[in-house]
């Protein structure tokens, strides 16, 4: 299958995704998948025959996820969610209800997330609070609910979405640079601990991505895609589709031996000294 990376930037290439036999059947619970990089996991496995369970806050965007992939993919398996992944309790109802639906709880991708682009002089308490409960918390709380399960069964992946900002810092981004950074540190942690339980703990680390969130930032003027796109090498933004190719390697038996490891997809942004 061939993917077309849209909006005509200049050195975007069209790339051919990847084949996973081994994640049909398995069962998702994708958080954040009512929309962007979430969305395009979401489409990603259940393009494999995997069971999903979305979960997001956003109904709306959930409502259109489930619609689509029920659309594109005849038969898939889906269930939603609606539920904040700041509310523990919440959380594991959620994991529960997954249970509960599909019997097991494979595969975590933890994708729900916020940005926070303020200078730090102007960050407010909430807004740090807000950050940190959301970007990092949050993963803690769906990544210990499903490894109780994973821990039962003698197995299990958690693939959480970090950043770039989480391998490095900028200006005007503190709170989501900790938080992301975090999220990484906390990937290695649980690695280390959980991987004589079979469960594999990665983080996928991606660049300047063409989401809805990212457009509003660009819509807003917060941030600027075309200077973006100039000091990325490759002079794009990422696609999420590219970010969910990840997902899928991450998650299959062709990774059995990663863990503990944030991969980054940014187009060369990183290495160019950004």
């Amino acid at each position: 299958m061939n993917v077309s990376i849209p909006n005509g930037y200049p050195n975007a290439q069209p790339f051919a995704t990847a084949t996973y036999p081994g994640l049909k059947d398995k069962v998702v619970l994708n958080t954040g998948a009512g929309s962007g990089i979430g969305r395009a996991m979401a489409h990603a496995f259940a393009r494999h025959g995997a069971k999903l369970m979305l979960l997001d806050i956003d109904a709306t965007g959930l409502e259109q996820t489930k619609t689509e992939l029920l659309a594109a993919y005849p038969g898939v398996d889906v269930d939603s969610v609606l539920a904040s992944i700041t509310d523990d309790v919440a959380v594991e109802n959620a994991c529960a209800d997954t249970e509960a639906r599909f019997g097991r709880i494979d595969i975590l991708l933890n994708n729900a997330g916020i940005s926070m682009n303020k200078p730090s002089l102007k960050l407010t308490p909430a807004d740090w609070r807000r950050t940190i409960d959301v970007d990092l918390s949050g993963v803690f709380y769906c990544s210990q609910a499903a490894a109780k399960r994973m821990d039962h069964q003698g197995s299990g992946v958690i693939l959480s979405t970090a950043s770039i900002w989480g391998l490095s810092t900028s200006a005007n981004r503190l709170a989501y640079c900790v938080a992301k950074a975090g999220v990484v540190s906390l990937t290695k942690c649980l690695a280390a601990e959980w991987a004589p339980k079979r469960i594999r703990a990665n983080a996928i680390c991606p660049g300047y991505t063409q989401t809805a969130l990212m457009e509003d930032l660009m819509r807003r003027q917060v941030i600027n895609g075309a200077e973006l796109c100039s000091k990325t090498p490759m002079n794009r933004l990422g696609q999420p589709e590219e970010m969910a190719e990840i997902a899928l390697y991450l998650a299959s038996d062709a990774a059995a031996f990663i863990t503990g490891h944030a991969m980054v997809a940014d187009g060369g942004w990183l290495a160019n000294g950004y």
